[in-house]
């Protein structure tokens, strides 16, 4: 299955707000149908430059670059934002947009190990080039920890039960073997889904450090947004959307008194402005199921103190 951009043109056209120039970067190129729409409808002088750290994804950016000199693509993650642009003397942009779902090539391809729906090689990395596979990680984690990050990234209420089955299986190469095991051990799970949804989610996000990421490149994206800049992010599960709210929310709302109830000047640090949250239609969603959880978040840098 191909990959189909979610919110599209909302995302595109939220980061924009009618401009057509300027320097822009896509946090998660995955298959470029953000980029691509963006580049549309930015003028000859304009600049994209897009982070991706899946081999696959770069095959497909090198051959964009070739096609739109505007366009260049950064193998890193997003969480390396700020340096990365930096060693391009880039200090400030005009749009930052990221997508943080999985993409469907990387959930439909088994040999990824993404997805219990097919059977592959347990591996789950989104750059499969370094670092530990799914596989390996589970038969070097403590059960306590597992169980852990099942119940925290996973929201898994039955995440020890499911934790101790998994370390008594001994090595796993599967997503097969491992959505079996969860599946014996899981006593109730919700309707229309497997019993392996939330032990994979959680796998997969310790695994690639998802969150972390994502707590690490918001307050890199606002240092590098110009005045009035904008940052568009998108997100398909409540862990990523709570912390893309919250950080919204406090980098847009005026510090509090200390509670003295004294007269006292209040310093302003708010850096942000909320703009929109958007659901993906329901025409949208009938013509991508995976578009149904999404929400995407806008909000507008404030004007900067001393900006010219």
């Amino acid at each position: 299955m191909s990959h189909i951009s979610v919110l599209l043109h909302e995302t595109v056209d939220a980061l924009l707000a009618g401009r057509n120039t300027g320097i822009y970067v896509d946090g998660t190129f995955g298959r470029g149908g953000h980029t691509r729409l963006l580049l549309s409808k930015l003028d000859e002088n304009s600049k994209v430059y897009a982070f991706d750290k899946d081999p696959q994804a770069l095959e497909v950016a090198y051959q964009l670059e070739k096609e739109d000199s505007r366009f260049k693509i950064i193998h890193a993650s997003f969480a390396d934002l700020q340096q990365e642009l930096n060693q391009l003397d880039i200090y400030q942009v005009d749009g930052i947009m990221a997508d943080l779902g999985v993409s469907s090539p990387q959930l439909d391809q088994a040999d990824r190990g993404f997805s219990f729906m097919k059977d592959g090689p347990l591996d789950m990395r989104m750059d499969n080039s370094q670092g530990q596979t799914a596989a390996d990680w589970l038969l070097d984690v403590s059960e306590e920890h597992l169980a852990n990050v099942i119940f925290q990234y996973g929201e898994e209420r039955y995440s020890r039960r499911i934790a101790k089955a998994i370390k008594q299986a001994g090595y796993i190469e599967t997503t097969g073997k491992l959505a079996e095991i969860v599946k014996v051990a899981h006593p109730k799970w919700e309707k229309n889904k497997h019993a392996a949804t939330r032990t994979f989610q959680a796998i997969r996000i310790e695994i690639n450090k998802e969150l972390d990421d994502v707590h690490t490149f918001l307050p890199q994206a606002v240092d590098l947004l110009k005045s009035n800049a904008r940052l568009a992010v998108i997100s398909f599960h409540s862990l990523e959307d709570r912390i893309i709210k919250q950080f919204i929310q406090k980098e847009s709302t005026l510090a509090e008194d200390n509670g003295w109830g004294l007269p006292q000047k209040i310093e302003d640090t708010r850096r942000l402005k909320k703009i929109d949250r958007i659901r993906a239609s329901e025409k949208e969603v009938k013509a991508n199921p995976r578009s149904r959880s999404a929400w995407l978040r806008v909000a507008e840098r404030l004007e900067q103190k001393g900006a010219e």
